[in-house]
């Protein structure tokens, strides 16, 4: 699908993460020392970030946005629209953008609502938000994208643990009539579905406690597929089979070339995939951003992450002409090339553990 985006524009970006840090190639616990600088070669991830039992991924959000709004002086209730996009929810109901509401001080007209998507997550959701916005009375949004990644991991699985950690990010979005198009693709093939997949936890395979006590070999089967599962394999082929063409896709529906766009953001799976994605697509490589060194890979918050941590001046003096785009679980893929800029720097914070988790009773 194609879509043409209207008088919307990104006016801000906020990113948090735990403070706490994991390193395979420092702490190689479960890998010897040569197998954990193999990984950080062939992946780019050197480190994750870990968030503390007790938090949740819109903690992490919350603190962004809360870092966010004040950045842009922004009254919350000016905020017209709300989305949460993670993988990782509170509670089973409610939505957790319902208690994001309360917690940021938005209007009771705000429209919130939570958005289960991975890795192309940011990109869906900046579309459906301006498009509420230029749908609407509405001025401004805020698109929250957050998971807790590392809590989906076997203890032993050495293909996964390495690869995920835990983040949140706010993107604010303005409504601008002066502002020029954004131009969008989406993809959606479900046969993939099985190549990334955590079976356990929702209805068709419920965790819910049953009146008479489980055997242990159920109990077994429940611990492990509550866990995720990843084809390296798979993602590898359907990456290079679907993403090249979604970036053609998108620069002809925006009638520009390669070279006139100055930074594309991709979703950030690791490196060996993003290189040959890049060297496919002949995109150059100092307009070209990979970043997961220090954080791994965080779902649906890498894009604005890696933009938080490395791009803090890139649009603060002038417009430049970004692809954004994700790619991954579902299978499901995106991407938008937009005009950002200037705006305020994007920045990258720290939550702390002592920070006030949502919660139903507030």
């Amino acid at each position: 699908m194609e879509a043409v985006i209207k008088s919307v524009k990104i006016v801000g970006m906020q990113a948090a993460v735990p403070t706490h840090r994991h390193s395979y190639v420092e702490n190689p616990d479960i890998f010897t020392p040569e197998e954990a600088n193999k990984i950080y070669a062939s992946t780019g991830i050197h480190s994750r970030r870990i968030l503390p039992k007790h938090l949740c991924a819109s903690d992490m959000c919350v603190a962004a946005a809360e870092a966010l709004l004040s950045r842009l002086s922004w009254d919350p209730a000016s905020v017209d629209v709300l989305i949460f996009v993670s993988q990782d929810s509170d509670y089973a109901l409610p939505a957790s953008a319902c208690l994001m509401q309360h917690r940021l001080g938005l209007s009771q007209g705000a429209a919130c609502m939570d958005l289960s998507l991975g890795c192309s997550g940011f990109v869906y959701a900046t579309w459906i938000a301006s498009q509420l916005l230029a749908g609407s009375n509405g001025k401004r949004a805020l698109v929250l994208c957050g998971d807790t990644s590392s809590r989906h991991l076997l203890p032993d699985d050495r293909g996964t643990l390495p690869l995920f950690g835990d983040a949140g990010v706010a993107t604010a979005l303005e409504f601008d009539e002066s502002w020029p198009d954004s131009y969008a693709v989406f993809g959606t093939d479900g046969t993939g579905g099985q190549h990334i997949a955590v079976k356990a936890g929702g209805r068709r395979h419920p965790t819910i406690p049953e009146l008479t006590a489980r055997t242990a070999e159920d109990e077994a089967r429940l611990y492990r597929d509550s866990r995720l599962y990843l084809n390296g394999a798979a993602v590898f082929s359907f990456t290079l089979k679907v993403v090249p063409k979604l970036v053609s896709d998108v620069l002809a529906l925006a009638n520009v070339s390669v070279d006139d766009i100055d930074m594309v953001v991709m979703h950030q799976a690791n490196q060996f995939i993003l290189e040959h994605l890049r060297k496919k697509a002949k995109i150059d490589k100092d307009k070209y951003l990979i970043d997961m060194a220090d954080f791994g890979n965080t779902s649906s918050a890498s894009v604005p992450l890696a933009i938080c941590h490395k791009l803090t001046d890139f649009f603060t003096h002038k417009t430049q002409k970004v692809m954004l785009g994700g790619f991954g679980v579902g299978w499901s893929w995106g991407a938008i090339i937009t005009d950002i800029g200037p705006m305020v720097s994007p920045e990258l914070i720290e939550i702390s553990d002592d920070f006030e988790p949502l919660s139903l009773a507030v």
